[in-house]
């Protein structure tokens, strides 16, 4: 049974409509116009128990407004959502028992105290036997490094230090289920890779279901075998990462070095049975495009290594922010 299901969300806002020129703001004074906004519309899909899903779409397409029903901030226009067995907004005091939700913009921590102190609040608040509490600091503090700031105020972190702390929070009192908005934004490479790995190690450890949704797409390729991409407040894809870019572009470079220099007309022979394009810079670098549709990768890197001397070879794959941009850009077109 899946622990997430959503079916026929529906959530809509007023916007008031402002009129032009002071003729129009006199008219607004008296009778405003209003125009209704369907942030998300008729959105379906449903997660099971220790997935880490990732949820992406352009700003202003229904990403964040999803992840506040399914937390009970938000209450849905209409359609069904269940967490848990859970109604969130109807149950909110048993549905939060059994969330985590990390928004990057946005602490959880108090901010004048220090981080070990709210994190002793909330033990009390969740009610965490004090043997879990401590088990769980001292692993957090294994991966994400928490020791040299449990005593330091929380206005006086760093983002990054912040948002460290912010995901052991969210993950003190064992919850089955955890929301990720943003949870690396504006951080460095090194931070955003600590905070990764603990994520994945969450996850396996303790089956936690993850839902992320940001605007770095290397964190949705290092975390997410599956995606669900929103556009305009409609699902427009849920599957598997792997099966979207393959979908959206088969292209495949492999790069090649050498020890010993190779000619063109040399691998060309080699090569002649694959249809392949081949680009140099020196004889001792190659770049061989191809289509994974019609070569198998594994046979041709197989074939290299068996009849030159390599020295290195690499297989790349279109980067993920260009696959998705195609995906958007096709849908402006239709």
């Amino acid at each position: 049974m899946p622990i997430i299901e959503v079916n026929n969300l529906v959530k809509d806002f007023k916007r008031y409509r402002r009129r032009p020129g002071l003729g129009g703001a006199f008219k607004d004074l008296w009778a405003r116009k209003y125009e209704t906004v369907h942030a998300v519309n008729q959105v379906n899909f449903s997660i099971d128990s220790g997935e880490i899903v990732g949820y992406i779409g352009p700003n202003g397409a229904g990403k964040s407004t999803t992840i506040k029903v399914l937390t009970g901030i938000l209450v849905p226009t209409s359609g069904q959502v269940r967490v848990q067995g859970l109604i969130p907004y109807k149950q909110r005091y048993q549905h939060v028992k059994q969330i985590g939700v990390v928004f990057g913009q946005r602490t959880q921590l108090w901010w004048d105290i220090a981080v070990m102190e709210s994190f002793n609040l909330l033990q009390k608040i969740y009610e965490i036997p004090m043997s879990d509490y401590q088990a769980r600091l001292e692993k957090f503090d294994q991966v994400l490094g928490l020791k040299e700031l449990l005593e330091v105020p929380v206005r006086k972190l760093s983002l990054g230090q912040r948002m460290r702390c912010d995901l052991a929070a969210s993950l003190l009192h064992n919850p089955k289920i955890v929301f990720l908005d943003e949870p690396t934004i504006g951080l460095d490479v090194a931070v955003k890779a600590n905070i990764r790995e603990f994520i994945r190690e969450i996850n396996q450890e303790y089956g936690t279901t993850v839902i992320l949704t940001t605007h770095d797409l290397s964190d949705i390729e290092e975390l997410c075998s599956r995606v669900l991409m929103i556009d305009a407040g409609k699902i427009i894809y849920d599957g598997e990462l792997k099966a979207l870019k393959d979908g959206v572009d088969a292209s495949r470079r492999l790069l090649l070095e050498t020890i010993f220099p190779v000619k063109l007309s040399g691998l060309a022979d080699l090569l002649k049975d694959y249809p392949l394009d081949m680009q140099s810079t020196d004889p001792y670098h190659w770049e061989i495009s191809f289509n994974r549709n019609q070569v198998n990768a594994a046979q041709l890197m197989h074939l290299l290594l068996s009849s030159l001397d390599v020295r290195d070879i690499g297989l790349e794959e279109p980067p993920i922010e260009e696959i998705v941009r195609r995906v958007y850009q096709a849908r402006k077109v239709q």
